[in-house]
């Protein structure tokens, strides 16, 4: 029993930090809990009632659609320029490789919020450097140009900028796995003809096909879950533009007070997430024994 006595202080200071608000968020979600029920107390069960509500508002399926919509472009884009960078990293010599993951540590090590300062200070449109760098090339027409009054150019900046943050990891992790790679398979695809890309196809993905899809995962709940940026940088807007799901619920829950209907979109953004991570797992394990 010494070594689950050990570890019971952590199990137990976990299972009060994320079970128990995940459980009171879920109770909430059947409650009439308003300002008033917060400060006196006397929460009323409604069963089903604020589900009902948040599933036939449409700006809750609006609002899903663009959550799905931006964890696929950050997905994709973070796992195609974390691959494409861990492959760069396997073919450099020594130093170079090594002031590569160097920058990419202090990416990685940046917090949240400083690495959101720095894009709004390049995307300033006065004091910007990207306006002061594209005015600088001839295009005059950036000159002064508010990057944050257009949805359309500040969800780009939010996906830049968490790709920014979240290409090291994949990156850094994906070369670790290529490093066990024996170095004989390679030369044997090489005897048969096969290029860089084959190689990829038939060596080095197939390999790493469990690695892949726990990174997947990962940057799947991290991206979805995207709070801290969007709300610093935008807050969800300009006219909801970059409202997702988390920021959402946040929104409903604290700037209108009603923390019932908001505990209701942040469990079904919950049930969403792991029905999405299901979904995908399944797909992972049923591939797991497909010979390369």
């Amino acid at each position: 029993m010494w070594p689950y006595l050990l570890i019971a202080p952590t199990v137990a200071g976990a299972g009060y930090l994320l079970l128990y608000p995940l459980l009171r968020n879920v109770v909430i979600s059947f409650q009439h809990f308003r300002a008033g029920e917060l400060i006196r107390g006397g929460a009323a069960f409604v069963g089903l009632e604020n589900y009902r509500r948040v599933l036939g508002d449409p700006e809750f399926w609006e609002v899903t659609r663009r959550t799905l919509v931006w964890t696929g472009v950050n997905v994709v884009s973070i796992m195609v320029l974390g691959t494409l960078t861990a492959l760069v990293l396997a073919a450099l010599g020594r130093r170079m490789r090594l002031a590569l993951m160097s920058g990419m540590v202090l990416v990685w090590a940046v917090p949240v919020l400083a690495a959101t300062t720095v894009f709004q200070w390049l995307f300033q449109s006065r004091l910007g450097v990207v306006n002061w760098l594209l005015t600088a090339l001839g295009l005059e027409s950036f000159r002064g140009h508010t990057w944050f009054a257009d949805g359309t150019s500040t969800f780009v900046i939010l996906v830049l900028l968490v790709v920014w943050q979240s290409v090291p990891f994949v990156a850094l992790t994906l070369y670790a796995g290529i490093t066990t790679i024996p170095g004989e398979l390679y030369e044997s695809a090489r005897i048969d003809g096969a290029g860089s890309w084959r190689l990829f196809g038939l060596v080095t993905f197939p390999i790493l096909r469990p690695l892949f899809g726990l990174i997947t995962s990962l940057e799947v709940i991290w991206v979805f879950k995207c709070f801290a940026q969007i709300w610093a940088v935008s807050k969800g807007g300009p006219d909801g533009a970059t409202t997702t799901l988390p920021v959402y619920a946040f929104q409903v829950a604290r700037s209108l007070n009603k923390y019932d209907l908001g505990a209701a979109i942040s469990t079904l953004t919950v049930l969403m997430l792991v029905t999405l991570l299901l979904f995908h797992l399944r797909r992972l394990h049923r591939h797991e024994g497909e010979p390369p």
